[in-house]
């Protein structure tokens, strides 16, 4: 991480844990005038708009102070949504039994791009449980993923 962005994760992240937020990403999109810092946070029950325009208000003062983006941005702050990004192990943890989008860096089983449920976790990997919506339990299968394979990973929303 470069340091203008530890500087910013860590402003965020102090003051999402003064707000009573928990921190989920913290991405710098476009550059120039069209640049826009996207904070997402997240809490237990969810997050209102109150809770999103709070912690921006907050955000704000700390960073013009700060001062560690050069140049004008526009900042946005908002829940992860219901295909939050998973990114942290505590986020696989605390998403067992739920059903997730996952992407790796190298071939896992043949395979690089992995749907399925989070059935277990562990020091530094996951495990999904593959298969088709209503499948039988034998028609399925287990895929361990290394954490340090995952490029990306989402729950998926499920109806």
């Amino acid at each position: 991480m470069n340091p203008v962005r530890q500087k910013i994760y860590a402003l965020a992240e102090q003051t999402a844990e003064d707000e009573g937020f928990e921190l989920v990403s913290v991405d710098m999109i476009g550059s120039g005038r069209k640049a826009t810092l996207r904070i997402a946070i997240d809490k237990e029950g969810g997050v209102t708009i109150g809770d999103c325009e709070r912690m921006s208000r907050r955000l704000e003062a700390l960073l013009d102070v700060e001062d560690p983006i050069k140049g004008s941005y526009m900042l946005e702050v908002s829940s992860p949504g219901l295909d939050r990004p998973l990114i942290k192990q505590a986020d696989f943890e605390k998403n067992i039994e739920k059903l997730a989008r996952v992407v790796v860096t190298e071939k896992i089983d043949n395979q690089t791009f992995f749907i399925g449920r989070i059935t277990d976790v562990g020091e530094g990997w996951i495990r999904l449980k593959l298969g088709k919506k209503g499948a039988k339990e034998e028609e399925c299968k287990d895929v361990f993923i290394p954490m340090d394979k995952i490029s990306k990973a989402r729950l998926e929303i499920e109806f």
